[in-house]
């Protein structure tokens, strides 16, 4: 007997006509708050609409694409860059396959394909081939992910773990001149991939910093309580800009003579422990949301603080506040562009840049509107990464 396929009754199967009825023109108040939104909508985006097609001088972008994405990079060295992206791109396929949710995932594992396949037409033959591989890898990640056992997880998870510092070492390399992978001074490091690349150091080493803070600030011991509590609350008492100029003005100050640090480390060390005085403030909120009776709980059991902390409460804490830890980390993100200040060219910087060639003079708007797009792209990545972690975990539910 051949299985039959059970669908709801006529009258709750969706049309397009009966979603908005249902969702847009219930009722009187409703439809017509519906019809306002909609002419406000189509007025502002005719005009930016408008703008965009015809009006706008794009070749600023094209002519700059290089210069705004990798700064003053080598470009011998590009395929460097490009291996790290190419494993971020199988890595995000095999994520979006295993934690996504169905329909949804695979929707957004289509767009993500056709704007690489979009980009690939779009740029030179040298680019291409990387982003056409690009392309194949998020597709190969994302059907390998299908069905993915425990095992298969946890190998994407190590993965998550060991990108950054393959990205890291690939990016500055370790050898001489004529070396496998010379190194490449950070001077030449600007544009997107200076911004990504204090964004993921700044996430990576604030995190441990922020969670050893927020355990400390609970401690029982005296001088490591006042310790925590004094960095926490004298970090937060100021804006991150003062901090960068105290990392890249004043700190050569206090240094002995010929002793200098990197620009670009100092500005991660200024930004990283930044981040980590707010972290370890929202994980502190996480500690005290779980119940006293998880401690006495662990307790009962016989486990000592520190394996009470590490195995029942903290992995408890941090699942609470994931979406306090994202909202920060998008913030980090977007907080970068304060390097531009102290003369570093992360994406507001190379705008500068860009803005200051004779060519290109009153294409403002045109630059500004790229870059905001780029920034919007990677706050809505994390942004959707959150949403699917939290579902995933199960946050909020009981």
């Amino acid at each position: 007997m051949s299985e039959m396929t059970l669908k709801p009754p006529l009258a709750e199967r969706r049309s397009l006509l009966g979603w908005l009825r249902k969702n847009l023109f219930n009722s009187w108040g409703n439809a017509i708050l519906t019809v306002a939104a909609g002419w406000l909508t189509f007025v502002t985006l005719r005009g930016l609409l408008q703008w965009v097609f015809t009006e706008a001088d794009w070749a600023v972008i094209v002519t700059n694409l290089r210069l705004i994405l990798l700064g003053q990079y080598p470009i011998a060295e590009v395929w460097r860059i490009w291996v790290s992206m190419a494993l971020l791109a199988f890595l995000i396929g095999n994520s979006l396959s295993i934690w996504g949710k169905g329909k949804t995932s695979t929707r957004f594992t289509v767009l993500l394909v056709a704007v690489l396949l979009a980009l690939a037409f779009a740029v030179g033959e040298s680019s291409r081939l990387w982003l056409l591989g690009m392309a194949a890898l998020l597709a190969a990640g994302w059907w390998l992910g299908r069905g993915a056992g425990k095992a298969m997880r946890n190998v994407v998870g190590i993965g998550w773990v060991v990108w950054p510092p393959i990205f890291i070492l690939l990016l500055r390399g370790f050898s001489a001149q004529g070396g496998v992978l010379p190194l490449v001074g950070t001077n030449l490091w600007g544009g997107l991939m200076l911004t990504f690349m204090l964004t993921i150091v700044g996430i990576v080493f604030s995190f441990p910093i922020g969670v050893l803070l927020a355990l400390g600030r609970q401690s029982n011991l005296t001088i490591v309580r006042w310790f925590c509590v004094t960095f926490i609350e004298v970090v937060r008492g100021v804006p991150l800009i003062t901090i960068l100029f105290m990392a890249q003005l004043m700190l050569p100050l206090f240094l002995p003579a010929g002793l200098t640090i990197d620009r670009v480390l100092r500005a991660m060390v200024g930004i990283t422990l930044f981040s980590a005085a707010y972290l370890a403030e929202n994980v502190r909120g996480g500690l005290q949301a779980i119940p006293k009776g998880q401690y006495e709980a662990a307790y009962a059991l016989g486990l000592s603080n520190p394996l009470s902390m590490g195995l029942i409460i903290l992995p408890q804490a941090l699942r609470l506040i994931i979406p306090i830890l994202v909202g920060q980390f998008i913030a980090l993100f977007k907080d970068t562009a304060l390097v531009a200040i102290v003369g570093l060219f992360d994406l507001v910087g190379i705008a500068r840049t860009v803005l200051a060639q004779p060519a290109f003079l009153g294409t403002h708007r045109e630059v500004y509107a790229f870059i905001s797009l780029l920034y919007w792209v990677f706050s809505y990545a994390m942004s959707y990464v959150s949403i699917r972690l939290e579902d995933s975990l199960g946050v909020g539910k009981r």
